[in-house]
């Protein structure tokens, strides 16, 4: 059974870091992609990053990286903004290609909540 388990999340303040981890089991994820996606209250799901691959609003602020040997995916956020308050979900998808669309993905996580006050 495939299990993503997110962790890392809570409450900073703007202008804050945080590192979001992803371990994955039932699976290697190794030849396969893994991507953050996040969701605010009242707002879609949205792609967030990947390896390599950013939406414009993280753009020099947020990391993606894997550690292979622990099968593990992270996220190191920098520069924390209240806009980044959501619901951070971690998820993965067969292929190399990352894709920006949340149906792509054959996995996901449970999510943990990041919230930035101002």
């Amino acid at each position: 059974q495939v299990q993503l388990v997110e962790s890392g999340g809570g409450l900073v303040q703007a202008g804050d870091s945080l590192r979001l981890s992803c371990a994955a089991s039932g699976r290697t994820f190794s030849s396969d992609t893994m991507a953050w996606f996040r969701q605010a209250p009242g707002k879609e799901r949205e792609f967030v990053a990947g390896i390599a691959v950013y939406t414009d609003s993280v753009k020099g602020r947020f990391t993606v990286s894997r550690d292979y040997g622990k099968n593990t995916v992270y996220l190191q956020m920098n520069s924390l903004k209240p806009e980044d308050t959501a619901v951070y979900y971690c998820a993965a998808k067969y292929g190399i290609i990352t894709s920006t669309e949340p149906r792509r993905y054959d996995y996901w996580g449970q999510g943990t909540q990041v919230t930035v006050s101002s």
